[in-house]
């Protein structure tokens, strides 16, 4: 992880509330989960800080306990393509730990974090003695493509507004809103909506505006509040 991270003591409680709320851990059961939380180290971050690099060892699987990342790869020539956006109890690096490779994108803080970092080793002695922990992991892995298969589905059968507004309920709950939803964006760029949803900076900024003169959402800053989820959700549609 990065140097300049604040590791701090562990709140036992807090982190496991937030494990036992990740498919994966719950399957430990609470006695399981503590002594988790004890074999790993939470850290904080600030708002754009690189939590891990692309090409680092995958040394551990994360978990977000806290906060907003982006997944973002970066070709041999520098140019960078935002893949996902990651929210509080979701997880991360999985696919390192299949082969021991190199992380093949790299995570940034897109607002405060506070993440959970579980070594390799001792996953891996978890899922040993937790036959369903394996089985969990296999799941989410299944949900992973599962996932990239809807979103190549949207490319292909969405048009740019209705991939848009789909994002925006996505980032929406990310951000933990039930009402009124606000996707507020420290560190997260138009050019970066762009990217996830395959199209131009340009024809998202023409997107979000003809979002907001139909009313379903307002604009301020970087700020995007959701004024008519449901009639995002049938452009988007869910």
């Amino acid at each position: 992880m990065s140097a300049s991270s604040g590791a701090v003591p562990h709140d036992v409680q807090a982190v496991a509330a937030v494990l036992a709320e990740v498919p994966l851990f719950r399957v430990l059961g609470a006695a399981g989960i503590a002594s988790t939380v004890r074999a790993g180290v939470a850290r904080r971050y600030r708002t754009g800080q690189i939590i891990l690099h692309q090409g680092d060892p995958g040394e551990s699987l994360y978990v977000l306990l806290d906060g907003l990342v982006k997944v973002v790869f970066t070709t041999e020539h520098g140019d960078e393509i935002v893949l996902n956006m990651l929210g509080r109890a979701e997880t991360f690096g999985e696919m390192a730990l299949l082969d021991d490779s190199p992380r093949s994108a790299s995570i940034i803080a897109v607002r405060p974090c506070w993440i959970f970092a579980l070594p390799r080793a001792r996953l891996l002695e978890l899922m040993r003695e937790h036959p369903g922990l394996a089985d969990e992991f296999l799941r989410m892995l299944g949900q992973m493509v599962r996932r990239l298969t809807g979103q190549a589905a949207d490319l292909a059968f969405l048009d740019l507004g209705g991939r848009l507004a789909k994002l925006l309920l996505q980032l929406s709950v990310k951000r933990g809103q039930t009402a009124g939803p606000v996707v507020d964006m420290p560190g997260l760029t138009q050019s970066d909506l762009a990217a996830l949803i395959g199209a131009s900076r340009p024809a998202v900024n023409r997107a979000l505006q003809s979002l907001a003169a139909r009313g379903l959402i307002a604009i301020k800053g970087r700020a995007i509040t959701l004024l008519d989820v449901e009639a995002l959700r049938k452009r988007g549609g869910l």
